[in-house]
């Protein structure tokens, strides 16, 4: 693919959100990082950002060598001045660093569910929908994007190669892609997230049409949930007017599509 555009969501948090998630899907302890194992899965994240086209800030590439640093320190024999003094664990900063977010985190999100009556002043929440209580439906489980992420990854290993023999003046506009995404939803009011890529659809369209996924969920007008953890992902809609919903301030990004040619370099 041609490098036409970068892509900056908000919906992606910082590198020890990512680190989270992936302690969370190892099922490990945070004090007991497997560093190879985690590093190994984070920098595949990374490399799947950068095939998307999004914008790496930064601070996930000071995290990538931090985890690199420490992956060859705990790989190292100890020296002889080390062994004079009480070994220090290299995960130890990293791991209090994840704990001090892990909290902060947890606060702000309890607090970020609590609806503001007045100034410092909060309702206690149920702990369930009601219309999900009175369903006996299952409580569900909120997708984040780095699951997304990952759905996608595997959307991707099925996907057609695309040619690179030619490349043609056609376009894939990203806020076509949100307007029609909102609007199937709008009329379908759930989605599952596999249906939106068929057998058919090119590299470069699941990848669009992945980004304007994350833009509706930036904006709140859509939502992914999962009854179970691994289970099937469904796109749903999370506002009572689809088309209250403004998708022009959407930065327009767009990608040249590559088109299938022979080996002289011409279409076929």
């Amino acid at each position: 693919m041609a490098d036409l555009y970068r892509v900056k969501l908000e919906v992606f948090e910082g590198p020890l959100d990512l680190l989270l998630h992936l302690i969370k899907k190892n099922e490990v302890e945070i004090v007991n990082i497997p560093i190879a194992t985690i590093t190994e899965q984070y920098l595949a994240y990374l490399e799947m950002m950068r095939e998307l086209r999004l914008d790496v800030a930064g601070e996930f590439l000071v995290m990538a060598a931090t985890l690199t640093l420490i992956k060859s320190r705990m790989l190292l024999p100890p020296s002889e001045e080390d062994e004079d003094e009480e070994e220090v664990d290299p995960r130890a900063a990293l791991v209090q660093q994840l704990l001090e977010y892990q909290r902060y985190r947890e606060a702000a999100l309890e607090l970020s569910e609590r609806p503001l009556l007045r100034r410092d002043v909060f309702a206690r929440e149920p702990l369930d929908d009601p219309e999900i209580l009175q369903s006996g439906e299952p409580a569900r489980l909120q997708v984040t994007a780095w699951e997304l992420l990952e759905a996608l990854r595997a959307v991707l290993k099925r996907a057609q190669p695309e040619a690179v023999h030619e490349v043609v003046t056609d376009r894939i506009s990203l806020r076509d892609r949100v307007r029609g995404l909102l609007h199937a939803l709008s009329v379908a009011r759930t989605i599952e997230f596999e249906s939106l890529f068929d057998d058919a659809t090119t590299r470069v369209e699941i990848i669009v049409t992945f980004l304007a996924l994350l833009e509706l969920m930036k904006m709140g007008a859509v939502r992914a949930m999962q009854e179970e953890r691994h289970g099937r992902i469904v796109i749903e809609i999370a506002v009572a007017d689809a088309a209250a919903v403004s998708i022009e301030s959407i930065d327009e990004y767009e990608h040249a599509v590559v088109a299938e040619g022979g080996a002289d370099g011409r279409g076929q």
